[in-house]
């Protein structure tokens, strides 16, 4: 009955603050010149306290729908789903601020941004460009730039070999038992830091038990899970890095997954009548190389103007910029 309140108090706590939904992020419009979020001022926060009087970092969170420069955004929980686009990261300029789940940012773990995912959830993120694969834990919202899909940590960003280029073609791909596992640890009050870490090695024993229940012992006694102090000397540590506060962190094990080559469009529409889509195709002929691809979602057919392949992101984004000035606010960046 006592864990039943918190969860109840806490609910109402998180509903009370609809903006922290997003307002971590509404600083991360501009790019800086390697593609990296620009940093946005003012101190560090603490973390998120609730009425029983202990800390705790980060709660499970799905949200309200919200709007962001025109564009409406669903969150909503799901154990499955599988996108293609851009990704980019943020670093340090936003160490210590709070995420939209209430948990304090840091760079150095595999965490990242989604807009519309449950907090936490689990996906495995590929770079559709070398193969490589990680897997992050959704506990922010973001990207509100538009054209991308994720915002990834400096760390993630790294292991995926892009950080010097600031974003990347990605397939994203959400864990469903690594992400009920993450949701129910989060509705008990528990913390969800590491998990990540233990499912890119490996280490993490998803539950097959129905929705609501799950074991969390093993991850309770796993240290190599959360990280251990880097003075240990009394044992061989396995490749790792110490975090910005001074936590060991092992090393997550980088997958090499199959690639195809892949081409990067300016979707401006997509209609489930063909003659609207042929419409706007002959609209938008000026701009370029213009076809509509026709795709099935769930029985329904769909015609999707498109435009392209582009060269690169940054065309990408000169595209989408004209195509939304024109009015098709909905367009978007999509890698296929």
């Amino acid at each position: 009955m006592k864990k039943f309140f918190l969860l109840v108090v806490a609910s109402l706590f998180l509903s009370a603050c609809t903006e922290m939904e997003y307002a971590s992020h509404l600083t991360k419009q501009a790019m800086g010149p390697d593609g990296q979020y620009a940093s946005n001022t003012g101190g560090s926060v603490g973390h998120t306290k609730l009425p029983d009087g202990k800390t705790h970092e980060g709660l499970y969170k799905v949200g309200k729908p919200y709007k962001i420069e025109g564009q409406w955004y669903y969150p909503k929980e799901t154990y499955s789903h599988v996108e293609t686009g851009i990704a980019s990261w943020y670093g340090p300029g936003f160490d210590g601020k709070r995420t939209a789940s209430g948990e304090i940012f840091n760079s150095d773990e595999l965490t990242a941004a989604h807009r519309t995912l449950q907090m936490p959830s689990l996906v495995r993120v590929t770079n559709l460009d070398n193969g490589k694969a990680v897997i992050v834990r959704v506990n922010d919202r973001g990207p509100y730039k538009r054209g991308r899909v994720i915002d990834l940590s400096k760390r993630a960003a790294d292991l995926l070999g892009f950080r010097n280029l600031g974003t990347a073609k990605v397939k994203i791909e959400l864990l469903p038992e690594e992400s009920l596992m993450a949701a129910n640890m989060a509705k008990q009050g528990q913390s969800t830091k590491g998990i990540e870490l233990a499912a890119n090695n490996g280490k993490l024993s998803a539950p097959t038990a129905q929705r609501g229940s799950v074991q969390t012992a093993s991850l309770n006694n796993d240290t190599s899970i959360v990280g251990r102090p880097a003075s240990v000397e009394s044992e061989v540590l396995p490749p790792g890095h110490t975090d910005a506060t001074g936590r060991y962190l092992p090393d997550p094990i980088v997958t090499q997954m199959p690639v195809t080559r892949t081409g990067i469009y300016v979707q401006a529409g997509a209609f489930t009548v063909r003659e609207n889509a042929e419409n706007l195709k002959n609209t938008l002929g000026s701009l370029g190389s213009v076809s509509v691809h026709t795709a099935n979602v769930k029985g329904q057919q769909f015609y999707r103007v498109r435009i392209g392949p582009v060269a690169d992101v940054t065309a990408a984004d000169k595209m989408l910029n004209t195509v939304v000035g024109m009015g098709h606010n909905n367009a978007l960046i999509v890698v296929d």
